[in-house]
């Protein structure tokens, strides 16, 4: 039975959370303390764990739960992890009870399967038509569309606006929105275009709670939506060809006028900072973490095009709090409008 919430919609009750706000699980970033915060102010929050241990994300996870008790989902990137890793990854997910699944990249069939086969629900981001059919085929509860206007990798090329009703409208499952989402009413606009949710970062990597480093939080707080690049030159760490959108620095200085064909292998490793004793590169994949140290203003400042409505950093519940406030505006204001 549908909630009487103003804002529910189905997939609220497919993942457990009050309204249909999803937290993006950037890497790095999104950690224990935003994720929980997230997910305990009514939205869905999510780990971004690619790539890390097996022990990091039990103790990750350990740390939500001891922080909430509401659901949550584990974000992993199959098709850009090691196949060893991401075994283990997800056994810890699935011996750890976790919630939800949540995948990007290429779709990967037998990773939908495998955590589909241990109970976990499976939400899958991706930037065409073409990969959200694969993933409906392959067994995903929900697709993430993501538009080239969304901060950090970019798997396609149409904005949000033109992609969110082509994918709506290819699959049978529930899509979220994903890419330039941050507001009130950019929510109410998401559900016009057939989506039952959205799909932020940029917004919520600027809050207390995110675990980036504040020269990146405030790096977004003064953008504008011009200030941001997409390019492929952010290599290392990552395939060749997979382009990232960035707060402009002055390590993108030299890419803005030639930003993609860039690849990893070419680049030279030099250290501009270190995290834990790892050291950390130059057009790495990294951004800037509170648990590094360096040069880290040259690093990738990952963020949206939406980076320009971000004004302060403020808590996880401010936010989430705002864009329900003004969703529900806005469907009251419409809603006057048909009397």
């Amino acid at each position: 039975m549908p909630s009487t919430e103003p804002l529910w919609t189905p997939i609220c009750d497919l993942l457990g959370c009050r309204y249909p706000i999803l937290q993006a699980g950037m890497g790095g970033v999104a950690r224990a303390e935003l994720v929980a915060a997230v997910s305990a102010a009514g939205a869905f929050g999510c780990l971004g764990m690619v790539r890390e241990s097996p022990q990091r994300i039990r103790q990750q996870i350990d740390e939500v739960r001891s922080r909430t008790d509401q659901p949550f989902g584990v974000n992993l990137i199959p098709a850009a992890t090691e196949p060893e890793l991401f075994r283990l990854e997800l056994d810890a997910c699935v011996h750890a009870g976790v919630h939800t699944m949540v995948y990007f990249w290429d779709v990967v069939p037998d990773a939908v399967k495998r955590a589909k086969q241990a109970g976990c629900r499976v939400v899958y981001q991706v930037g065409d038509v073409e990969q959200a059919i694969k993933a409906e085929a392959a067994g995903a509860d929900a697709i993430i569309a993501q538009g080239v206007e969304g901060g950090g990798h970019i798997h396609g090329s149409v904005t949000s606006l033109v992609l969110l009703p082509q994918v709506v409208d290819a699959v049978s499952i529930p899509v979220i929105g994903s890419g330039g989402f941050g507001s009130g009413r950019s929510l109410v606009a998401a559900l016009a275009l057939g989506a039952q949710g959205i799909h932020c970062g940029t917004v919520l990597l600027a809050t207390q709670e995110s675990f980036a480093h504040d020269i990146h939080k405030q790096r977004i707080v003064n953008a504008d939506a011009t200030d941001t690049l997409h390019t492929d030159a952010f290599a290392i760490n990552w395939p060749p060809h997979s382009p990232v959108r960035v707060i402009k620095n002055e390590s993108t200085l030299k890419y803005e006028h030639d930003p993609f064909g860039h690849r990893g292998e070419d680049m030279p490793r030099e250290q501009v900072a270190e995290e834990e004793g790892r050291p950390v590169y130059l057009m790495s994949t990294d951004s800037p973490l509170k648990s590094m140290t360096g040069q880290l203003e040259k690093l990738a400042m990952f963020g949206g095009q939406v980076a320009g409505q971000v004004t302060a950093i403020e808590t996880a519940a401010t936010v989430i709090g705002r864009m329900v406030s003004d969703a529900e505006t806005v469907l009251d204001q419409l809603a006057g409008r048909e009397d």
